[in-house]
């Protein structure tokens, strides 16, 4: 437990001042914190703070709490210099020449705290109003105080500092005093709390609580009917009679300390209980700490022994721990002259799990639930532990070595232009920054500014930055979004969404794209009028959507699309509308049912881009030296060529023979999740539907699979019939045809 100096912002004398702040120091570290109070002392002069406190009484207060926390000579010169950036153009580097880098280091961060007090008022005046979602940013904000700086001293600084504050209004009457005390009970106290500074934490609570409530603090302190020293009084004599009945008891080694409750926490518990003052048997509290188990229950007897216990008012956390593990023996009793006690007794084990552990007694304090954020926790126990450990470290340099080990960095804590508070992970950047705050913003980010400059889209970010995203009123995400090489994008969550965006945009052009040729076909027939939903029904499509996709990949009969058009029904795609006289290619291979309007005895071959197969609409395209490619009527490659040269276009179609038996090379498409044996299954599937597999190229990578098979198909039924089959093999995304 640590002890607090008394504030000295009341002292005139110099003298006094120095030897009260360099209390435990080196004769050299004594002399650097004696010019450091002659530097302020001059700089500082008649200068207000925005509470109205004195800049040179709030330093020293500060820094008289800083050394009843034994920190070294840096932090304390950091305290008194505190304010000195708000008065000097380059404080830092003037504090760095000076007092040293590490001082200047201190002063700095000190600083960057600072600046988030606007932002910490704002959050909690609006605490009261949503609850729920403010708590929440308060929570980051506490997260966010710890992670703006290296050393965890400057949070010290920071505690100091509004404990300081709350005495100053503790003795002078504000208006502001009330925000700064719920400000405090939200975000300060809990930290001081976080970090093991209990008495700074108890501090901060009453002065706290008496700015909020004041009546009920006033009735709480009354009905305590004694004063301070008297209470501890009572807590000494309790120590010293357990004390010696446990020596007696053979148990030399047991540690037993106590303090009286404070106001705040009589308050907290009436209020979490609903009881009366009376009914709050901690009021006075010892705890026993013992090296075994079996010593705690010889305790727990000594004490029962002692005193009266009272009914229902003793747990067993040993047997029957805490849900967050927290183990302890709890008893209350009745002292002879009326008042009541409450001892806590547990082994040194069950002590560093308390105050230490992962499962901290500051989440049960708080009551907030564990979360499975990172690894944040164990952070709060290795700061704990440096606080406890800083009396036994005789090297400074190494405990300040520790400290700095300590910084939470893995999260970075970024301000929006409004101000609220945004997480992300080390190493993001204004893309992940834009796509955390909403997708549409990601969606619509063209450009950044951090902290007023603007940077490019691919920078680092730092916590503490305010990031303002510069948009496009339309538009996406950019492809070089996605280059891992660019470092555009450093969040999982952000890809995924870019990713998505290019899907669906993908899914939209092919649905536009499908429109159009429905539109186009059924002006040719006459038909403009035809109620697209019903036409998509009849031709076994659940919605026009749909239907556009498969007019889009050539993915229906043309033929069956103009007989339920016109009005026919499914058996009329058989008979077909009157052909076009065309005479035959006298080739007798694979191809010779292809047909080529006014043309005999020309060379076909199917385009191995887009591999056509019946009924696909096909065109050709009359080549140099290889006679007539033909093609899908929508193939890309095809498209290009049309437009360069559309003299070379020639109209095509699927003959007789070319629709009864005749079999076409179709490239199939397959992404999945891989697996051991996922290329078997497949394969079985097509031995199943007897199509012959001509072609097989496979690639894994970071355990996603993409295959590609070349098969033998007969025409578009059997091939939508196998993509349905494979779509539904275990791990398998999207299958389609290439």
């Amino acid at each position: 437990m640590v002890s607090v100096a008394n504030s000295v912002a009341g002292h005139d004398d110099i003298e006094q001042s120095h030897r009260l702040l360099a209390d435990g120091l080196s004769a050299e570290d004594a002399a650097r914190l004696r010019q450091a109070i002659d530097y302020v002392c001059e700089i500082y002069a008649d200068r207000l703070l925005g509470s109205g406190e004195a800049t040179w009484a709030h330093g020293l207060g500060m820094a008289a709490i800083i050394a009843g926390l034994k920190l070294d000579a840096d932090a304390r010169i950091a305290a008194l210099l505190f304010s000195l950036p708000a008065c000097k153009e380059n404080a830092i580097e003037l504090i760095e020449a000076r007092f040293g880098k590490a001082v200047a280091h201190l002063v700095n961060g000190i600083s960057r705290l600072n600046r988030l007090r606007p932002i910490t008022h704002g959050y909690v005046a609006d605490a009261e109003h949503n609850p729920q979602e403010m708590r929440a940013q308060i929570e980051v904000l506490r997260k966010m105080l710890l992670a703006m700086v290296e050393d965890i001293r400057v949070v010290l600084l920071r505690l100091a500092s509004r404990t300081q504050t709350l005495r100053f209004y503790a003795a002078h009457a504000d208006d502001l005093r009330v925000q700064v005390a719920r400000e405090t009970l939200e975000l300060y106290s809990p930290l001081a709390n976080r970090l093991g500074v209990w008495e700074l934490k108890w501090e901060l609570e009453d002065l706290s609580f008496r700015f909020l409530h004041p009546d009920i603090y006033k009735s709480i302190a009354k009905q305590l009917d004694e004063k301070r020293t008297e209470r501890e009084q009572f807590i000494s004599d309790a120590i010293a009679r357990v004390r010696h009945e446990v020596e007696a008891a053979g148990i030399a080694s047991a540690e037993i300390y106590g303090r009286p409750k404070h106001i705040y926490s009589i308050w907290n518990k009436m209020r979490k209980k609903g009881v009366d003052f009376s009914e709050v048997y901690d009021v006075r509290a010892l705890r026993v700490i013992v090296d075994e188990i079996k010593d705690c229950y010889t305790v727990l007897g000594i004490v029962h022994n002692l005193w009266t216990p009272i009914p229902k008012e003793f747990d067993d956390y040993i047997s029957n721990p805490k849900g967050n593990h927290y183990r302890s023996l709890h008893t209350a009793v009745h002292c002879p002259d009326g008042r009541s006690l409450e001892v806590q007794i547990r082994t040194r084990e069950m002590h560093r799990h308390a105050e230490l552990g992962i499962a901290a007694h500051w989440r049960y304090k708080e009551g907030t639930k564990k979360s499975g954020e990172d690894n944040y926790d164990e952070k709060i126990a290795w700061l704990r532990q440096l606080l406890s450990w800083k009396d036994e470290v005789s090297d400074s340099s190494d405990w300040v070595k520790h400290y700095k080990q300590a910084a939470l960095d893995e999260t970075l804590y970024l301000l929006t232009p409004a101000g609220k508070v945004v997480d992300l992970p080390a190493g993001s950047t204004p893309v992940d920054f834009a796509y955390r705050v909403h997708t549409d913003l990601g969606h619509r980010c063209r450009g950044a500014k951090v902290n007023g400059v603007l940077v490019p889209l691919n920078t680092p970010l730092h916590t503490g930055e305010r990031i303002e995203i510069i948009t496009a009123k339309e538009g996406g995400p950019s492809r070089d979004w996605l280059n891992p090489g660019l470092n555009y994008i450093h969040t999982k969550s952000a890809r995924l969404k870019v990713r998505h965006w290019f899907t669906n945009m993908a899914l939209d052009q092919t649905v536009a794209d499908g429109r159009a040729v429905v539109a186009k076909e059924l002006q040719r027939l006459g038909q403009t009028g035809a109620n697209i939903e019903e036409l998509a029904k009849k031709l076994g499509y659940a919605k026009s959507d749909d239907l556009f996709i498969a007019a889009a990949r050539g993915e229906y009969s043309q033929r069956q699309f103009q007989a339920v058009a016109k009005g026919g029904d499914l058996l009329a795609e058989t008979q077909g509308p009157d052909e076009v006289p065309v005479r035959q290619s006298a080739r007798h291979d694979d191809h010779q049912g292809i047909l080529i309007v006014g043309v005999d005895r020309l060379l076909t071959q199917l385009a191995q881009c887009c591999k056509p197969a019946p009924p696909d609409v096909i065109e050709g395209f009359v080549t140099r030296g290889k006679g007539v490619s033909i093609h899908r009527a929508d193939c890309s490659n095809f498209i290009h060529m049309a437009a360069l040269h559309p003299e070379r276009v020639i109209q095509t179609d699927w003959g007789g023979a070319a629709t009864s038996g005749g079999v076409f090379p179709v490239d199939i498409v397959v992404d999945a999740h891989d697996r051991q044996g996922l290329l078997r299954d497949i394969s079985e599937i097509f031995a199943r539907e007897k199509l012959n597999v001509i072609g097989v190229n496979t690639q894994s990578k970071q355990g996603k699979a993409h295959m590609s098979f070349t098969v033998e198909i007969g025409g578009l039924a059997q091939l939508q019939k196998t993509l349905g089959i494979i779509h539904d093999v275990k791990g398998v995304v999207g299958v389609r045809r290439g």
